[in-house]
């Protein structure tokens, strides 16, 4: 599926059909992570915020350790 984006305000936005959210079990009021591997952007939904804030803590974790190793295997 292609989209386009939209203009909003002064910013960009993409309008998701209800039934991708329906598949994600999103709504209105579902909050979303936004990353980016620097090709894709990529929306997932939160679905449990300290679930997330955990996974996010520990993943600064390992980066703050090891991110120059990592780095340098993805070489």
């Amino acid at each position: 599926m292609k989209k386009a984006l939209v203009k909003h305000g002064n910013s960009l936005a993409i309008v998701i059909e209800k039934a991708v959210l329906d598949l994600l079990g999103a709504n209105a009021e579902t909050p979303f992570e936004v990353t980016t591997d620097g090709q894709a952007l990529i929306l997932t939904p939160v679905r449990d915020s300290k679930r997330a804030k955990a996974f996010r803590s520990a993943l600064d974790n390992v980066n703050r350790k090891y991110g120059e190793d990592l780095k340098r295997l993805a070489e």
